[in-house]
């Protein structure tokens, strides 16, 4: 059974990214953590900072918790850094939060952005996870992937996001993933937008096609130390 670290710039990532894995996961005794570094909502508002921003967040917050307890994660952590804005945090606090939970977790397995999404936090996010998991010996991480994101890491069209392992799932877990991701109503949006029903299933059996499964769920690996 693994300890698994996942890390998400904004409420959803998690479930767009891995929902599938937690779902297959969390039924086979593996542990999660997610750990929400911003609050993704307040970008969407000219003053940020205003009394109906700050109600969003909220909202958004309790989609999480909801979508985390349907899925079956019971530890999950957030630390609202300001949407849309990662680039105006000194980057040292962003990877103090990592580290911290690092040493707090100890987990077998990191899940991080990927380097290449359209999205700057989850650049950002990507940058600082490298620079937190560093292999020191009172800290490493075992093993590092990165995950996509629907409507940000296929939107990166010059150097898109290219997968190197694939998870297999079911098709329960597709459609754990969907209703996970249904929580945050405000996300989704009719096909042919990516985060649909029909983008959910598309994208997995794509990434199926990939490897000669029915359904997949595809992440990069960035590092992996063997003892």
């Amino acid at each position: 059974m693994r300890k698994i670290l996942i890390l998400a710039a904004h409420p959803d990532d998690e479930v767009l990214g891995c929902g599938g894995l937690i779902s297959k996961y969390s039924e086979l005794g593996d542990t999660f953590r997610v750990v929400f570094l911003g609050e993704g909502s307040s970008c969407r508002f000219q003053d940020h900072q205003s009394e109906e921003s700050k109600k969003e967040i909220k909202i958004r917050n309790s989609y999480a918790v909801k979508a985390m307890n349907f899925l079956g994660v019971s530890q999950y952590d957030f630390h609202g850094l300001p949407c849309g804005r990662f680039d105006q945090v000194p980057i040292i606090e962003i990877n103090k939060i990592i580290e911290n939970q690092i040493k707090n977790f100890k987990p077998d397995l990191l899940l991080t952005h990927s380097a290449n999404d359209a999205n700057n936090d989850h650049q950002i996010v990507y940058r600082a996870s490298i620079m937190a998991s560093r292999p020191l010996k009172d800290n490493t991480v075992p093993t590092l992937w990165s995950y996509e994101v629907l409507s940000s890491s296929e939107w990166s069209f010059s150097d898109s996001f290219t997968p190197n392992i694939f998870e297999s799932l079911k098709e329960k877990d597709i459609m754990k993933k969907f209703e996970a991701l249904s929580f945050y109503e405000s996300e989704l949006r009719p096909y042919p937008f990516p985060r649909s029903f029909e983008g959910i299933k598309a994208l997995s059996q794509m990434r199926g096609l990939q490897s000669g499964l029915q359904y997949a769920e595809a992440f990069k690996l960035i590092r992996s130390i063997t003892k």
